[in-house]
């Protein structure tokens, strides 16, 4: 499958706001050695000024805190690359509060072994866009299934590393600034809806 370079199409409204790197080559080595990332993908820590946003040609950002706080691994699962492709961004765009939710999601469908799938996950959560990344907020219909989500994260727009392309086996484009659609959809406790 095709994929595209980070760089490539990139929100101007991300790009401005990304601060530069703030955080240690060791501690990076120790997220490459933690979470076992194959030689093959060539996980770079970037160089000193560079940016989210500069991510050499073929390759992608993807933060730390996707890893740390958001349970993501690489290979990412097909649940994960189904919501990408869903809702039309770039993994580069997440915020990692998206990551928790979605990660989050998946677990709890696993649990109850229930496959998990994007037209589940719309039942609770609704895409939310702030300062040009893109999370997920509770669908106001929605029993509320993660009950402490995470409200922040300290600086984590500076922790990120370059990753090849590949790593996401799949063609992702750079939303652009258009809204975000609210969407109007039945859930299990609207009135006169099947079960999902």
């Amino acid at each position: 499958m095709s994929t595209v370079d980070y760089h490539e199409d990139s929100s101007d409204e991300m790009v401005a706001g990304l601060p530069p790197l703030k955080w240690s080559k060791e501690t990076f080595d120790g997220l490459v050695r933690s979470f076992k990332f194959l030689d093959s993908w060539d996980a770079r820590y970037p160089d000193e000024g560079q940016k989210a946003a500069d991510a050499p040609a073929g390759y992608i950002t993807l933060f730390w805190d996707f890893f740390l706080a958001g349970n993501f691994r690489l290979p990412a699962t097909k649940f994960v690359l189904d919501i990408i492709s869903y809702y039309k961004f770039h993994i580069s765009q997440m915020h990692p509060i998206g990551m928790v939710k979605v990660r989050h999601f998946e677990f709890v469908c696993r649990s109850m072994h229930i496959e998990p799938s994007v037209t589940r996950f719309r039942v609770f959560h609704q895409m939310h866009r702030y300062q040009g990344f893109y999370s997920f907020v509770q669908r106001a219909s929605a029993k509320k299934i993660l009950l402490q989500p995470p409200n922040s994260f300290h600086d984590w727009k500076q922790k990120f590393f370059f990753n090849k392309v590949g790593v996401i086996p799949m063609r992702m484009t750079f939303r652009g600034k258009e809204d975000v659609p609210t969407e109007t959809i039945q859930t299990p406790f609207s009135e006169n809806c099947t079960r999902i």
